[in-house]
């Protein structure tokens, strides 16, 4: 079951970046296994996956734990947190994951630049924009995405690689295109702002129920969880 939604979510993307005249390799899949088993994890990479994503610290360690002693190893893979991180729990992202996406404030930024220098690293992150006005969101309202960039760029330990949204639920994918535009026209204002320290060549956004429009709207990572799982 899993390879064949894997299957057809690739024709579905595809579709989506004819219909915006973009290649098919511009987006990556990362797949959300949040409640999963190593063994549907394992079932996904013999698809094609490359990306994993994680909401919570102590859930991945248990899965890069068990996925080390698989034919793909850990290195083999790209290890993705996409849930909310809170600070005190930096240490532990920096050591485990490549790219962390969900960024919510100058202060956890510093957090993980000082975590990453202690091992010599430089974190890859996104920035989470919020764009929607739903209280339960997390991320940077939009008016302060520049002065926030700004701010976190000086950091010598993380490298700002793009921006990342979460859609409001709507009974209407087309519904959320709004907010996707958002996160691309932040990115189109910002980006040339600090291109040595921050390519923002990623935008990560889109989720199993919306990733099509998404994807039309310029996503780069599209984060699925039940499209691939079921």
């Amino acid at each position: 079951m899993i390879r064949d939604n894997i299957i057809a979510i690739k024709g579905r993307i595809a579709a989506a970046c004819a219909r915006g005249n973009r290649d098919p390799g511009s987006v990556a899949i990362v797949a959300v296994s949040k409640n999963r088993t190593p063994q549907e994890i394992e079932e996904a990479l013999k698809a094609g996956i490359t990306d994993i994503g994680e909401n919570r610290i102590q859930e991945a360690l248990l899965k890069y734990s068990q996925l080390r002693t698989s034919d793909h190893g850990p290195l083999a893979l790209k290890w993705h947190m996409v849930g909310h991180l809170q600070t005190n729990k930096a240490k532990e992202a920096v050591k485990l994951f490549d790219l962390i996406h969900s960024v919510d404030s100058v202060r956890l930024a510093q957090e993980i630049d000082s975590q990453a220098a202690k091992i010599n690293k430089v974190q890859d992150i996104l920035i989470e924009i919020k764009t929607s006005e739903e209280a339960t969101k997390f991320g940077i309202a939009p008016q302060e995405a520049v002065e926030t960039l700004r701010e976190m760029a000086r950091l010598k330990n993380i490298h700002i690689k793009g921006l990342m949204t979460i859609a409001p639920l709507a009974d209407n994918p087309e519904k959320v295109r709004p907010y996707f535009r958002a996160l691309r026209e932040i990115k189109n204002r910002i980006s040339a702002l600090y291109a040595e320290r921050c390519t923002l060549d990623i935008l990560s956004m889109g989720m199993s129920d919306d990733f099509e429009i998404a994807i039309e709207e310029g996503a780069t990572l599209v984060r699925l969880g039940r499209a691939i799982f079921g």
